[in-house]
């Protein structure tokens, strides 16, 4: 067998979708230092083989390179994107209640104004903590949600 230089990481017998027209799905593929470096038949992938590499059979299971995600809602943010509010980098209470108030204006009743992710109420000057009053008093067209991302006993004092 030639070698080719060594391969950290050779799939074999898999479906890798290549998204490549003249070769829209591979066997096998060879990976070194993070990269593709064969993408094709077994005997291709297998050039790249050496001391050490390691060989996973996929049993016929398809691989999607490529589509890495931590964390993703697509149905929630498809139906809801519009109906979100995010307060990320916001630096005063008075900007973020504005733009809740702005948010339940523009929010159609019987839903709700969600405030997500991202945020804690210790990144505003002032550090004010949430009261129902304050809520109540800037969405009385809609219901409100506001999800806080740090628990206050991770904020500093």
């Amino acid at each position: 067998m030639v070698t080719l230089g060594k391969a950290e990481l050779i799939l074999t017998h898999g479906k890798f979708h290549t998204v490549d027209r003249s070769n829209p799905v591979a066997e096998a593929v060879a990976i070194r230092d993070g990269k593709f470096v064969a993408v094709g038949t077994l005997a291709e992938a297998m050039e790249f083989h050496c001391d050490g590499t390691k060989v996973v059979d996929l049993k016929g299971h398809t691989a999607v390179p490529g589509l890495n995600d931590s964390h993703l809602h697509l149905i929630r943010g498809g139906l809801n994107y519009n109906l979100e509010l995010r307060w990320e980098g916001v630096p005063s209470v008075a900007d973020a209640l504005r733009m809740l108030k702005e948010q339940a204006l523009r929010t159609p009743s019987p839903q709700w104004v969600r405030v997500v992710g991202g945020w804690t109420e210790f990144q505003f000057a002032g550090c004010r903590h949430w009261t129902r009053s304050t809520k109540r008093h800037l969405t009385r067209r809609c219901s409100c949600c506001i999800c806080m991302t740090a628990p206050c006993s991770t904020a500093p004092h």
